[in-house]
């Protein structure tokens, strides 16, 4: 499982025209799920991004996590973060779990990581043709991929 996870002041997530998800300060999280992820890449991921202190205290300093400032969150399904570019210029999209599993994974991570932040989060639409603005807060972008840490 990778997720970048983006800090914030506001994103939203557009389908058909339509807002469906968007959040005030926070982090926008885009998710890929491979074949091999199970629920202790989800149980690791949740626990690291709700954690993660990437939002500044009262000294300026990278000290807060979204759950200790009551931060929102917004999360995207990527399968294209699992995109293969070595051979050719098309990328190949065959590391990224089928559409089945994917689905699965992607609500059960959802369901953890809104109890583990403790509020309800924000979602787009999985497999839907997504229009995603926001304003990257820093701007701060980390990279996490549960395979290098589990």
């Amino acid at each position: 499982m990778k997720a970048v996870i983006q800090r914030v002041q506001y994103a939203s997530v557009k389908v058909e025209g339509e807002i469906v998800g968007n959040i005030e300060r926070g982090l926008l999280i885009l998710l890929g799920i491979t074949h091999s992820d199970t629920t202790k890449d989800i149980e690791y991921l949740t626990s690291k991004i709700v954690q993660m202190r990437i939002f500044n205290d009262e000294n300026g300093k990278m000290n807060r996590s979204v759950q200790d400032m009551g931060g929102q969150i917004l999360l995207i399904s990527q399968f294209t973060l699992f995109a293969e570019t070595r051979k050719g210029n098309r990328p190949s999209f065959a590391e990224a779990a089928p559409s089945s599993l994917a689905r699965e994974l992607y609500d059960q991570f959802a369901e953890l990581l809104s109890v583990k932040l403790g509020s309800p989060i924000s979602k787009g639409v999985f497999g839907a043709d997504m229009k995603v603005s926001l304003l990257n807060d820093g701007p701060v972008t980390i990279l996490i991929d549960s395979l290098e840490y589990n």
